[in-house]
């Protein structure tokens, strides 16, 4: 089989694709570019900088495979930093990695491998996909220390045939030896901790003020559960849900922002226990595995390094959900997802919308 690579110049899509060599395909690699963003003083997107453009020519070249770049800024754009502002001036917490797989590397890219000659797309995420008595089925990485099968909850059931995830067995120091003994230059090379546009040492809000200068929120009210003022912010794009620093707040106890609401510029903060939410509204559910007729018995993670909890999920009109935790859970955040899982499998997910 002619499989494409998405290589990013980091040691895991080196890998991937030295993997899928090994066993005898025919391997292309396609570095995407993502993001320039330097008109706006934000720089190169980490994912298709010059030198992760380099590197990825410079592995494919040590693997024998060609290698190809194509030019992606336009629907990542569209379909991840414009949605990524969007939820961010909402009072959300974006998730712009889950946006990205399921639009750009998932949708746009997996559409475009034919032009390559490539009958499926392989990636270096940790996840694996497995044969299933209704089709194929997403499961969990098997390493739980970088298992990434949260973010990659937008994929649509049908694509999963055409997709590959050679790392999925693996752990993270397995990868970086077997890409020592390969003598891949990027073996040693470390991963970002952040989202690929952000800069180094930088924050979402700096991605926010510099794409949407126009549209900020002034200085507003840090208030209690009961409305009391008890601080000031500089701009509600400051905060998130679950947030407990820097909220310039002085008490004995320990704050959470428990509530952003733009459309009174306020912050609501309160103790641990009033971050607790046990029932929660999703939208735009994408069930990976059959939808089901009524209530189903999962677990429900919340965020990247929540660790999924049992709830009972109620599919409602318009692909919208609730989900009942048979104990509450910490801080949900609008704009984050909430993934549904039965052991190791990904039954599907869904955006936070808020607690009910």
């Amino acid at each position: 089989m002619r499989i494409a690579v998405a290589m990013s110049g980091g040691v895991d899509s080196a890998v991937a694709a030295a993997l899928l060599v090994r066993e005898g395909h025919e391997v292309v690699g396609v570095t995407l570019q993502l993001a320039d963003l330097s008109a706006d003083g934000l720089g190169v997107s980490r994912c298709c900088a010059p030198i992760d453009v380099e590197m990825a020519r410079v592995v494919a070249g040590r693997l024998g495979i060609a290698h190809h770049v194509l030019d992606m800024t336009g629907p990542f754009r569209e379909g991840v930093l414009d949605p990524f502002v969007e939820s961010y001036l909402a009072g959300e917490t974006p998730l712009p990695c889950a946006l990205c797989n399921a639009r750009v590397k998932f949708g746009e890219l997996l559409r475009a491998i034919p032009g390559f000659g490539a009958q499926a797309l392989a990636t270096g995420h940790y996840a694996r996909i497995a044969d299933g008595e209704d089709g194929p089925a997403l499961l969990r990485g098997r390493s739980p220390a970088k298992d990434q099968s949260y973010f990659l909850f937008g994929l649509l059931r049908d694509q999963l045939a055409n997709v590959r995830f050679p790392l999925g067995e693996m752990t993270k120091e397995e990868v970086r030896a077997l890409a020592r003994g390969l003598g891949l230059p990027n073996s040693g090379r470390r991963d970002s901790q952040e989202v690929c546009f952000v800069p180094e040492g930088g924050s979402y809000r700096d991605v926010v003020e510099r794409l949407a200068p126009g549209r900020l929120p002034g200085a507003g009210d840090v208030v209690d559960l009961d409305g009391r003022v008890v601080g000031r912010h500089p701009g509600f794009h400051y905060f998130t849900v679950g947030q407990r620093h820097g909220l310039g707040v002085a008490g004995k106890d320990r704050l959470y922002v428990v509530e952003v609401t733009p459309s009174t510029n306020r912050v609501v903060v309160g103790r641990a226990e009033d971050a607790l939410q046990q029932h929660l509204r999703v939208r735009d559910i994408n069930w990976l595995a059959p939808t089901p007729a009524g209530s189903m018995a999962v677990e429900v993670q919340i965020r990247s390094r929540h660790r999924a909890q049992p709830a009972i999920v109620t599919p409602g009109p318009d692909r919208s959900a609730r989900v009942d935790f048979e104990e509450p859970v910490l801080a949900p955040a609008p704009g984050q997802a909430a993934v549904f899982y039965d052991g190791n499998r990904v039954l599907g997910g869904g955006w936070i919308v808020s607690a009910l």
